[in-house]
């Protein structure tokens, strides 16, 4: 097995590095290599994906990755900016199916926002197309309409497409991850208003016809956001395009009391992927010791489980930090009344500390 780490800028370089100190406690064969990426490649070889960082990734099985992305670098043109790293490894690697849970563990349902008997058990698979809709859709620029309302002005444009082999192959994934769970997809679109999405209902009911042990419900993406906040527990699997994915798997990670508890895996039709935690790089708590490091753990949990055939080793991480969380330890994304705030090191030690049968302890 050959691992990519590739950790990022800000919160990024501390998160996988517990990360790592995880995987090398569970007494597994694999080779890793380090590669910079976003804004510390860039800083080091004028692009956020220099091509030896994008060798690497091709080369490994699977690519542990951190988060990328600072203020100081929001004046670079597009291209250079550390955002653009994350884009291009999705298109140049093809990893078109994003996985993100959301699972609120038992010990967190205090944590979120909503009431406990609303989150309390709550597991939801958002299942995210990655590689086209308005994010890579050509045309895209500046320029002097024409037409429209303001003619002579200048205006900026995006387009949103899709083809029929993009949706079909993102409805095959749900429905068979479905097929594992509950056995319901809810495919979110935009079929009232945008061709678009009309298309991607039409093509996803086509898809739907080959799985008719699995119930299929169209929402409209609005009605899944409020939603998602009335009745979250009524969703198992959902399925939609790469904005409104992006946008709803935020909303879904703040129902379980953190974006910082949550992981994701963005697969190729191989199950090869990168795997990641589902926030941002947070540059203002970097380097302050205080970021929890859960969500890249848990993220490396997946990749074991979907791209490296170690199944056994992700449910020692996953029952780790069900171990830690029941301790009562929490960095301060999570913490409350009544539990010991922890930094992001000594929540790797607690959870390096379940996992080798060892007492978990705290400085705190």
């Amino acid at each position: 097995m050959k691992i990519a780490i590739l950790p990022g800028d800000g919160i990024g370089t501390e998160i996988v590095h517990e990360a790592v100190r995880v995987l090398n406690v569970l007494d597994l064969k694999f080779e890793s290599d380090t590669a910079l990426v976003g804004g510390a490649a860039y800083e080091a070889h004028g692009h956020p994906l220099p091509e030896s960082t994008l060798k690497l990734a091709k080369e490994a099985d699977a690519i542990l990755f951190g988060a990328v992305g600072d203020w100081k670098y929001d004046k670079l043109e597009r291209a250079l900016r550390p955002e653009q790293a994350i884009l291009g490894l999705r298109k140049h690697l093809g990893l078109f199916a994003n996985f993100r849970p959301a699972l609120c563990y038992a010990e967190l349902t205090h944590a979120s926002s909503l009431k406990p008997e609303l989150v309390a058990g709550l597991d939801i698979l958002i299942i995210r197309e990655l590689t086209g809709d308005i994010y890579f859709g050509q045309p895209r620029g500046r320029r002097i309409a024409t037409d429209g309302h303001f003619p002579g002005a200048e205006e900026a444009f995006d387009t949103m497409r899709y083809s029929k082999p993009e949706i079909e192959r993102i409805a095959h994934v749900a429905f068979q991850a479905a097929r594992k769970r509950s056995k319901k997809v809810t495919s979110v679109d935009k079929a009232n208003v945008l061709e678009t999405f009309q298309f991607w209902k039409d093509v996803v009911t086509e898809v739907h016809a080959q799985y008719p042990d699995v119930e299929l419900e169209h929402m409209y993406v609005d009605n899944a956001a409020m939603q998602l906040v009335r009745a979250p527990k009524k969703f198992d699997v959902v399925v939609t395009g790469n904005m409104f994915g992006d946008i709803l798997s935020d909303e879904a990670a703040m129902l379980t009391g953190s974006i910082g508890m949550l992981p994701s895996a963005s697969l190729d039709k191989n199950g090869k992927g990168l795997y990641e935690p589902s926030h941002g790089s947070a540059p203002d708590i970097a380097g302050k010791g205080v970021a929890n490091p859960l969500a890249t753990m848990l993220s490396a949990a997946m990749m074991l489980r979907f791209s490296l055939d170690q199944a056994g080793a992700a449910d020692r991480i996953e029952s780790a930090v069900k171990a830690v969380l029941a301790a009562g330890l929490r960095t301060p994304d999570i913490w409350s009344e009544g539990t010991t705030k922890v930094g992001t090191r000594e929540m790797g030690d607690a959870v390096v500390a379940a996992i080798t049968g060892k007492t978990i302890t705290t400085k705190s």
